[in-house]
């Protein structure tokens, strides 16, 4: 045998004798951080040509974040895929929120859904990068951009509602959903004619 045939010899006998296990000492899993909202959102445009900000150092990282689900694709009651959005009504009926305050979520499992915009808490790999969707919302199809993507997400139901940090403006129905005191206009205050006629 020569030498060259000795060393191909050699290796495909080693291929064939089966993979080689490498052990690793630090292989212990990462517990993944609840985020905020916030987080997702960045103020840290370069440029103006620049659209939306997104949280690229919670790329790759596995994270839990509370939201409201909107199915993206489902088939009765099963979801197979879904918008993660901050409040309620995000979507619909009002303008859209920014890209970096939507994740398009593929479960590992398909979700049972039981209402529109349910309280949910997923956990998974955050992967920042735009993407478009088409929703069938109410009142017709919307084309929705997601800053993040979350694929083989483990979803649970929310048995409360996630809190909101700063209300949305653009939201008409945020005092009625969590109350005057979270909205950003001073409460109502019924007109003294209404008050003094009994």
């Amino acid at each position: 045998m020569t030498g060259r045939f000795r060393a191909f010899y050699a290796v495909a006998l080693s291929a064939l004798a089966g993979p080689t296990i490498i052990e690793l000492a630090d292989a212990t899993p990462i517990e993944p951080r609840q985020i905020e909202w916030a987080e997702l959102a960045p103020d840290d445009r370069t440029d103006a040509k620049t659209p939306v900000s997104l949280a690229t150092q919670l790329g790759g990282r596995p994270i839990t974040l509370s939201g409201y689900l909107l199915p993206a694709d489902r088939e009765d009651e099963l979801v197979y895929a879904f918008m993660l959005v901050a409040r309620r009504g995000a979507c619909s009926h009002m303008r859209q929120p920014p890209a970096n305050q939507v994740i398009r979520v593929v479960p590992s499992e398909p979700y049972r859904l039981s209402s529109n915009y349910e309280p949910v808490t997923v956990t998974g790999t955050l992967l920042p990068g735009l993407e478009k969707t088409q929703l069938f919302i109410l009142d017709g199809a919307a084309i929705i951009e997601s800053g993040y993507t979350v694929r083989r997400a483990e979803v649970r139901r929310n048995k409360t509602v996630p809190e909101w940090r700063t209300p949305s403006s653009d939201n008409p129905w945020h005092r009625v959903t969590k109350g005057a005191e979270l909205s950003a206009q001073p409460p109502l205050d019924p007109p003294a004619s209404l008050s003094s006629t009994r």
